[in-house]
């Protein structure tokens, strides 16, 4: 019965694309400062020595039509930055108001890479005294915001009729990075080669989800590659650089064409790395006899599991998918500061509000501070979210503001009604959304100076985003089913 009712339904989808085109564009800009910058990502100031590589913002433009109607659209901008930070998208929205006429600016989506070697786009006082020859990060966010913007319009002005396929494969790139112990604690990067270590804490995802979109001569113009790790290969240099993406963007533009687009999304995977927490020595060695950096090798993996995805989907690419983008606005809770917390957080605020080398100590500390007190005044309210939620043929796509760790992307995949799940983290600024386990483990990422939205807010978010995707999969009528 259920093999009938999946089979009904893809009818219903194929039916009902068939009334509509799919109109594709793409842009890819570059975003590389021209000058040094403050580098975002470490609790310590760095400002960048050279680009090591450029970076880049990526759009793809997504229009489902009927004749001249519009019936849905959306314009999605990969961009190398360590997170969409507070404001920007209202930036880019209002400064694209007179670029995309038709368009509806709320169906804009940014996400980041989560390079740790990116430019800073956030205000602070630590950053006011960089140097004539730096370019302060409002100044950096003003350029990018042009840029982006410019990514935007060029992806759609550029849009005409075109096929979009969707295939899966599999790649060893999320690594967990929270190893657990005998006494129930647990640390991020914490060492594995000691007798008290038990295991790793959580669960990797190693399927490699890809969109493409090919014109009507059947040429490929853009891809999505969905991984579910951030890309943390080179995060403590002091230059700019785009970490894995560079490589395996240049790899596959090698190829499959030099103008192909390709956007990089980060699935859930706050707790995740691209580098192991044991087996290190036979990982270099591999590497070594391969003779390729740890960059190339990730590059690699990569690589191989999008030519996996490709064998399949290129033999079913979609002419008119059906396409729908809804967008609305969640609440999920604060996370709650325990009496224990409070006392911690006070007693490094004490330490440290004199100490102007460790201000960042002070400020992290203050926040929890702050929030305690908002929630016994009763005004701490709710974290507000925008969630994305789209459709196209038989995948589905989600978006969350969060650092989410794994399990949760697991539980909306597992619960998704689509053939294929895209998830798509960091398109805001929600900081990391832990699991019970890691909270009760500990340590940073999982304690609430590094966590907003805990546990609870964690399953709402699940619980909202299965809902927007079962809206998007209505049952079919009991006449349907009968059929």
């Amino acid at each position: 019965m259920r093999h009938l009712l999946l089979s009904l339904l893809i009818v219903t989808s194929a039916s009902l694309a068939s009334a509509s085109d799919l109109h594709v564009g793409a842009a890819t800009i570059n975003i590389t400062p021209d000058r040094p910058v403050a580098l975002d990502g470490q609790m310590h100031v760095r400002i960048s020595e050279k680009a090591e590589t450029q970076i880049y913002a990526t759009a793809l433009a997504l229009e489902s039509r009927e004749g001249d109607q519009s019936l849905d659209q959306a314009i999605m901008i990969s961009c190398d930055l360590v997170g969409i930070r507070q404001g920007l998208i209202e930036m880019v929205r209002e400064k694209a108001k007179d670029k995309l006429p038709g368009f509806d600016l709320n169906k804009l989506v940014l996400n980041a890479t989560h390079t740790h070697t990116a430019p800073v786009t956030m205000k602070g006082d630590r950053y006011n005294l960089l140097g004539k020859n730096v370019m302060l990060p409002m100044q950096y966010t003003e350029f990018l915001v042009d840029k982006i913007v410019e990514a935007a319009a060029q992806s759609w002005t550029s849009r005409k009729t075109g096929k979009a396929g969707w295939g899966q494969g599999q790649a060893v790139i999320a690594q967990n990075r929270r190893a657990t112990y005998s006494d129930g604690t647990a640390k991020m990067y914490g060492p594995t080669n000691v007798p008290e270590f038990r295991g790793i804490e959580g669960y990797e995802d190693h399927n490699l989800n890809v969109l493409f979109f090919w014109d009507q001569n059947d040429t490929l113009i853009a891809t999505a590659v969905n991984v579910p790790c951030p890309s943390q290969e080179v995060e403590g240099l002091k230059v700019i650089h785009a970490d894995f993406w560079d490589s395996a963007r240049r790899q596959l533009r090698e190829r499959y064409g030099k103008d192909l687009h390709i956007l990089a999304w980060t699935g859930a995977g706050g707790d995740q790395v691209p580098r192991p927490m044991y087996d290190k020595a036979a990982d270099e060695r591999m590497r070594r006899l391969r003779g390729l950096t740890r960059l190339e090798e990730v590059a690699r993996r990569v690589v191989r599991g999008w030519e996996e995805a490709y064998e399949g989907a290129k033999l079913e690419p979609v002419s008119g998918a059906l396409f729908q983008h809804h967008t609305k606005k969640i609440d999920l809770p604060w996370r709650k500061v325990t009496e224990k917390e409070l006392a911690d957080a006070q007693k490094a605020v004490e330490q440290y509000k004199d100490d102007e080398k460790e201000q960042w100590k002070y400020l992290w500390n203050k926040g929890v501070v702050d929030r305690y007190e908002a929630e016994k005044a009763g005004t701490s309210g709710v974290f507000q979210m925008e969630l994305h939620t789209l459709r196209l043929g038989d995948v589905a796509i989600a978006t969350n503001e969060f650092e989410l760790f794994t399990d949760y992307g697991v539980q909306m995949k597992a619960r998704s009604p689509a053939v294929q799940t895209f998830l798509i983290q960091l398109t805001g600024s929600g900081g990391y959304l832990p699991t019970p386990r890691a909270v009760a483990g500990g340590s940073y990422s999982a304690i609430i100076q590094s966590s907003r939205v805990g546990p609870e807010g964690g399953q709402a978010l699940v619980e909202e985003t299965v809902k927007a995707f079962n809206d998007l999969w209505p049952a079919p009528t009991p006449t349907e089913a009968k059929k």
